[in-house]
């Protein structure tokens, strides 16, 4: 009897970005004859939990990682909390390693998170981030970053090597990182010919506080919105619940089948520009307007990059009002990058190849 191998996909929980974008990873895992074990934690394990019910799911430690309420001291936060993820980062890598003997894995993807590999199997990471934009700090976060990158036998970026790409110079580096691919934009939506049933959609993501601050803020500037509004709040629960209030219907969160579905029937899209985020909505090809997370600087550079390329406007999370989104008109909105991701080719890691 024939046994298929088994590959740990572990995406980091930092809002849902990282788990979003592994559902067609695990896809397409599946439709190569491999067996995905899921590992996360939180959200993002949840998440994934109701995407793919029937496979295996492991709880790896959190990395607890929290945004400055105050944007000012948000880099100061930030470096404070580098040593107690360092801890935590050592005892994921013992804890992947011991999942690798119990269940016989035969390689990992990892998404972000630093300790998810195991010298015993090959081992993959994926980042959009070969440079980590930190303002004056970036060039030491960004080595540090590349520290641990080169730990893994192969780094995919979700995007392509060239001129033409979405991710910029988050993506793209001088810094010499041994079998770095350029794997194409990663999206679990399609574009479906739908009628248009919203005018706005409006879909929240990230870490928390900062996704509840932001869900306030638009609830209170929504009163003076006429159009139809569908609010998906990104807040995974176990049940998915919804609520109608006026023009606005009130999600918790959305499975891909029915994200995708309001995706399409929606005119434009209100939401951070986290870099899955950017990759969903120039796969669909939507119009949208950008809230950065404040003093996120990955967020803040790729809100910039769209706006100079005359792509979609943006505003901080402060200054925002609901009249802004009538700038949308004055932009042409993200395009897709054709690219077709070649899944047999990087999965031969897996098999010695």
């Amino acid at each position: 009897m024939y046994l298929k191998k088994k590959i740990l996909v572990a995406p980091l929980n930092w809002g849902l970005g990282h788990a979003t974008r592994c559902i067609p990873i695990i896809e397409a895992l599946e439709n190569h004859g491999y067996e995905p074990v899921i590992a996360s934690n939180g959200a993002a394990l949840e998440l994934l939990k109701k995407e793919f019910p029937l496979l295996t799911a492991l709880e790896l430690p959190e990395y607890h990682i929290e945004y400055a309420k105050n944007g000012a001291f948000f880099k100061l936060k930030m470096l404070l909390q580098m040593p107690r993820m360092f801890m935590t980062v050592h005892r994921e890598n013992k804890t992947v390693c011991g999942f690798v003997k119990e269940y016989g894995l035969s390689g990992i993807i990892s998404d972000n998170r630093l300790g998810a590999f195991c010298k015993s199997v090959p081992s993959v990471f994926i980042t959009h981030q070969l440079n980590l934009l930190t303002g004056n700090t970036t060039r030491l976060t960004s080595k540090i970053h590349s520290f641990f990158v080169k730990r893994y036998l192969e780094c995919w970026v979700p995007d392509v090597a060239g001129n033409r790409n979405l991710s910029g110079k988050l993506g793209h580096t001088e810094d010499e990182i041994l079998n770095l691919k350029y794997i194409g934009p990663v999206s679990r939506l399609h574009k479906r010919a739908t009628e248009k049933k919203y005018n706005l959609m409006v879909l929240l993501s990230g870490p928390e506080q900062h996704r509840a601050l932001l869900e306030e803020k638009l609830r209170k500037e929504l009163i003076n919105y006429t159009g139809k509004v569908i609010f998906i709040r990104g807040f995974v629960e176990q049940v998915e619940k919804v609520t109608q209030a006026d023009n606005i219907t009130y999600y918790n969160f959305m499975n891909t089948a029915d994200l995708e579905q309001a995706f399409n029937e929606s005119e434009m899209v209100l939401c951070r520009p986290g870099y899955t985020n950017v990759m969903d909505l120039a796969k669909l090809g939507k119009k949208a307007f950008f809230i950065p997370t404040p003093e996120d600087a990955e967020q803040i550079y790729l809100a910039k990059k769209l706006k100079r390329c005359n792509m979609a406007p943006f505003a901080t999370q402060k200054a925002f009002k609901i009249s802004d989104l009538a700038k949308t008109d004055m932009y042409k909105g993200l395009k897709n990058i054709e690219c077709t991701i070649k899944w047999k080719d990087l999965f031969s890691l897996f098999e010695g190849k």
